[in-house]
């Protein structure tokens, strides 16, 4: 289990932006969905692409190299070709820093 990282201050974060930050030698995209805040792997699960620079179209993430589709808050598929879900991150709010942690290790 990871300590908790701070990824941005809340007012570097507002809507529709995001942040790439490395927790225990991963990249973590943290996103902010309409004031909620998100955490995917930054691995396109089809190639290994990172997705953190392609399109947010609301909770959805398009990877830039071919068009997968990520919903940001599940992780999960919603367009090929990519079919493996992408991992999510637990977020929270401390002191006016958002966080994350990799917690798929406890």
């Amino acid at each position: 289990m990871s300590d908790w990282v701070k990824a941005a201050r809340v007012e570097e974060l507002p809507p529709g932006s995001r942040r790439v930050v490395d927790v225990d030698g991963v990249a973590v995209a943290v996103f902010n969905v309409g004031g909620d805040y998100c955490a995917i792997e930054d691995i396109c699960s089809h190639d290994g692409g990172e997705l953190a620079s392609g399109e947010q179209q609301g909770e959805e993430i398009v990877c830039p190299r071919h068009g997968a589709r990520f919903n940001l808050r599940s992780g999960a598929v919603t367009a090929p070709p990519a079919y493996s879900a992408l991992a999510v991150f637990p977020i929270r709010v401390v002191a006016g820093w958002v966080e994350v942690r990799d917690d798929r290790w406890e």
